[in-house]
């Protein structure tokens, strides 16, 4: 049985788990877990830097709260998450222990990396960790995440994960051993051994699969997740959590994706997936082209519009006089404060503003060192 390349030689892994293959009936299952860390500690033994991002916290103070199911409400959603997760991470201590391995518990909002500070403090601590030889396990920050404000589900952050640490493989476990071409249980359907490209895709039908009711995500965040990877460059298999095993080892086993692009900039990567604008600024056409055409400063004079509640440093979208959103980027004032600064030359709000206005073109990264107005473009895709 030929090898997969892209497993086999994969230097760092970022390997997905979901709720439903980790925990039963609200509690974790010991078996599931080992076999998961059996698997990692065996391609770490290899010299293979593995980074894990797992679901279950919730599901894991389920019991414990004497609830019955993934509760809909948010505030009772992280008060099980706060339970859960001290369980999670103790039995993913012992069971990597066991093989000598220790473990880092990283939880992530989309706050820590979209802000570049944040970001970039997310990447130093994730290098470290690795470098020390630790498995850093991953997982959205439930206890204090907000709608507003929540990746969505752990196969997009594991995506944008991969993309974060540099990652050569992403692996994302499911209840499911593969993409199928129909819902998997019914008869006449067929797996999917390796995807390309949109093209490949088209003729699917991806819908949730599985009978989990603690989990968030089903094959459609799956298939999105591996867009966002492949599209930056990473390769991902898509298999079950029962075969992750054999899928480290290069097995052809699941669903291979194919990378279909390169290495974006990390930060435009995460404000493009794991952000939505929370307020909006309309163009006039000449910013329109400026922005997607010329690629040059986005100027004031070039807004025709404010809309939304934000503050400086919240995620907005890019609006073209049509309503298209063209781009999203990280402004860098109050929504109170743009509206004085609409139509009005560069030049003349230097002179007005002076360095109120300069804090706007201080920052010396390359995503905001060509602008002039204080927006970090991203386009949409």
């Amino acid at each position: 049985m030929k090898e997969r390349a892209e497993v086999v030689k994969a230097t760092r892994i970022v390997v997905k788990v979901g709720s439903s293959s980790l925990t039963q009936r609200g509690k974790i299952d010991l078996e599931r877990l080992r076999l998961l860390v059996d698997a990692i500690a065996a391609r770490r033994v290899e010299g293979t830097e593995v980074v894990l991002v797992s679901s279950g916290a919730i599901a894991a103070g389920l019991a414990p709260m004497g609830l019955r199911s993934r509760p809909r409400d948010l505030a009772t959603q992280q008060a099980a998450a706060s339970v859960g997760q001290g369980l999670l991470m103790a039995r993913y201590s012992d069971a990597f222990a066991a093989h000598g391995l220790r473990v880092g518990q990283v939880l992530l909002t989309v706050d820590d990396v979209t802000r570049r500070s944040h970001y970039r403090n997310a990447f130093r601590t994730f290098a470290r960790l690795l470098e020390l030889g630790v498995v850093p396990i991953v997982n959205e920050n439930d206890t204090v995440a907000t709608t507003e404000i929540r990746f969505g589900d752990n196969d997009r952050l594991a995506a944008l994960t991969s993309h974060l640490v540099h990652a050569d493989l992403l692996l994302l476990l499911s209840d499911v051993d593969g993409l199928y071409d129909g819902d998997p249980r019914k008869p006449g359907t067929s797996m999917v051994a390796e995807v390309r490209g949109a093209a490949d895709l088209a003729p699917l039908r991806i819908g949730r699969t599985g009978s989990s009711n603690v989990g968030t995500g089903g094959m459609q965040t799956k298939v999105e997740a591996a867009g966002i990877a492949t599209e930056a460059g990473i390769p991902v298999v898509l298999t079950s959590a029962a075969r992750v095993g054999e899928a480290l080892k290069g097995l052809p086993v699941g669903t291979l994706f194919h990378p279909t692009g390169r290495r974006r900039k990390t930060r435009l990567l995460w404000l493009a997936h794991a952000t939505s604008g929370q307020g909006i600024l309309r163009l006039d056409e000449g910013a329109v082209r400026a922005v997607t055409e010329r690629r040059t400063s986005l100027l004031p004079a070039g807004i025709s519009a404010v809309e939304g509640t934000f503050s400086a440093g919240d995620p907005v979208d890019l609006v073209s006089p049509s309503g298209v959103v063209i781009a999203r980027g990280l402004v860098n004032y109050d929504a109170t404060e743009l509206p004085e600064l609409l139509g009005r030359s560069t030049r003349d709000l230097a002179r007005e503003l002076g360095a109120a206005y300069e804090r706007a073109r201080s920052p010396k990264s390359p995503t905001v060192r060509s602008l002039r107005f204080p927006l970090n473009r991203c386009p949409i895709t």
